[in-house]
């Protein structure tokens, strides 16, 4: 690096043209008069005075005024670095918590390179859940983003967390009302987020254990791409991990738009012993003859939400009709070896 270009980065910091010239004359000195500096960066010496006044606020020189005459000496470079990065750290959370983004229009992939704007933008995320939501993440993470957790589990949305490099046993305690329900991972496991089958984000977890780390995240606004992260969560991490806590059947009757969410219900009623009624509305899967809303008991399920898993592959999620005799699968959005594919689903208690 040439003097130009480190003159360049000095400048970044704040320093003027002149600081700059100074500061670099300090540098190459090491301890020196005013005069000699003065004449090295060709300014004045009551300038140089000046300038290193400022300098010294900033961490970057000594002056000894005690001394006949003055001198001034440079702080080592490894202060200084370690002062500005201090300086950069500290500022990051604060122009974060003050940044408000704009929905950039047509916009489907995000690079973040910070770990406090992954953070945020996982908040912002949950913030705008309406349906369902599918997060792992570092159970470091956890407390960081836990009342926004709860705040969407209160909103009546299904969540499933999942939390990777777990110590020990997890307190179960400690875990309620973070998610509907909560499984753990004594691995590490990449930090993955879906939200409504709309919004995703995917990241190595070490972005948010790590301060130094050079790691980066991706965020997609894409339909065809949300549902395939949700999947891979489902798939590949979700059956592996041990289930630690799972919240109380919802009350009933209550209607879902959200399939996923219709299924966990049921599966925790049945684990009751409740009957349940189901109405669906959506339409035939294929070119059936079938009305476009379905109304009978629900006498399966199928799903790996939960345990126990009753489904044959681990993104299976459907349930089984009785109506008049007849039996009905229901699937939801893009349901092809189902009878139907619901929208919505209420469901109630059968009585006896």
């Amino acid at each position: 690096m040439d003097d130009d270009e480190l003159a360049e980065l000095l400048e970044r910091f704040g320093l003027s043209e002149k600081e700059t010239d100074t500061y670099l004359a300090i540098l190459e000195r090491g301890e020196s008069k005013a005069s000699a500096i003065a004449d090295a960066a060709d300014v004045s010496k009551r300038y140089v005075y000046s300038i290193c006044e400022e300098l010294e606020e900033r961490g970057f020189v000594e002056v000894d005024d005690h001394a006949v005459p003055t001198v001034i000496r440079p702080v080592q470079p490894e202060t200084v670095v370690e002062r500005l990065t201090r300086s950069v750290e500290e500022i990051e959370p604060e122009l974060e918590s003050r940044f408000t983004a704009t929905e950039r229009s047509g916009e489907q992939f995000e690079v973040i390179k910070s770990r406090q704007t992954v953070i945020k933008r996982i908040e912002n995320l949950l913030a705008g859940a309406e349906t369902e939501v599918t997060l792992s993440l570092p159970a470091e993470v956890l407390p960081r983003i836990r009342s926004t957790l709860e705040a969407t589990v209160d909103r009546g949305v299904l969540v499933l967390l999942l939390l990777g490099a777990t110590e020990g046993d997890q307190d179960i305690a400690s875990l309620a009302g973070t998610a509907s329900t909560v499984r753990t991972w004594d691995a590490l496991v990449p930090t993955m987020l879906t939200v409504d089958g709309r919004h995703g984000l995917l990241a190595p977890s070490q972005i948010l254990t790590t301060s130094a780390s050079d790691t980066r995240a991706i965020a997609i606004s894409q339909e065809q791409l949300a549902p395939v992260l949700a999947g891979s969560f489902l798939a590949n991490y979700w059956p592996t991990a041990e289930e630690r806590y799972v919240t109380t059947p919802n009350e009933l009757p209550c209607t879902y738009e959200g399939f996923r969410s219709a299924v966990f219900q049921i599966a925790l009623h049945r684990a009751t012993d409740t009957r349940i009624e189901a109405s669906v509305t959506g339409s035939p899967v294929g070119d059936r003859d079938l009305p476009s809303s379905l109304t009978g008991e629900v006498v399966d399920v199928r799903q790996s939400l939960v345990r126990p898993v009753s489904s044959t592959l681990p993104i299976e999620n459907a349930f089984e009709l009785e109506v008049d005799g007849e039996r009905y699968t229901v699937g939801g959005t893009g349901a092809f070896l189902e009878d139907y594919e619901a929208e919505s689903v209420t469901i109630r208690a059968l009585e006896e």
